[in-house]
């Protein structure tokens, strides 16, 4: 018995750090950039040595892919989350992203880098992310009836690709200007 608690005790510290080095490399990737970022910035930043980044993460990329999926995996979460009648959907969506987008900007700018860098389980990983939300909000448009979903899901995920790109930039001119339909 005593041994399975200290299994499960370590197993818990060990997911603990694992989240403290998943919160410091989202901001260094964002800050430096994925090529400009190394794994000893991010062990410096949390306050470990290089080698307990690599016990936990095999390498770089699979550290960066696992921030991008936890950026698309909030981004899911936040417009799952939208309960508000099918007419107001898509206004509160967009309400709902602007603030994640303040709240968790460093995510969002691993986005934007995500899009330009080659290496494949990053390509991968922007694909699958990209994919996963834009099934959730076709479906959610699906089920209020919005007209010709598929048309408003490329212009929501195009309006909020320019979003990112003007939080990144520093340009709020850029950012979209909504109507009051939600458009």
């Amino acid at each position: 018995m005593a041994k399975s608690a200290s299994v499960s005790k370590r197993d818990s510290l060990q997911a603990a750090r694992r989240e403290e080095i998943l919160e410091a490399a989202v901001q260094v990737f964002a800050e430096n950039g994925y090529y400009g970022t190394t794994t000893a910035q991010i062990a410096e930043k949390v306050g470990i040595s290089q080698p307990y980044v690599f016990k936990l993460f095999k390498n770089k990329e699979e550290l960066f892919v696992a921030a991008l999926e936890r950026a698309f995996q909030r981004t899911l979460d936040c417009f799952a989350q939208v309960d508000v009648p099918a007419d107001r959907l898509v206004e509160e969506m967009i309400l709902r992203y602007e603030q994640l987008m303040e709240t968790h900007r460093h995510e969002m700018v691993l986005q934007v880098q995500g899009q330009g860098i080659k290496d494949e389980p990053i390509r991968l990983a922007m694909r699958d992310g990209l994919s996963r939300v834009r099934e959730l909000v076709l479906e959610r448009f699906r089920g209020a009836n919005i007209s010709d979903p598929e048309a408003e899901v490329s212009l929501f995920l195009a309006n909020g690709m320019l979003c990112h790109v003007a939080a990144v930039l520093d340009m709020p001119e850029l950012k979209p200007v909504h109507r009051k339909d939600g458009s």
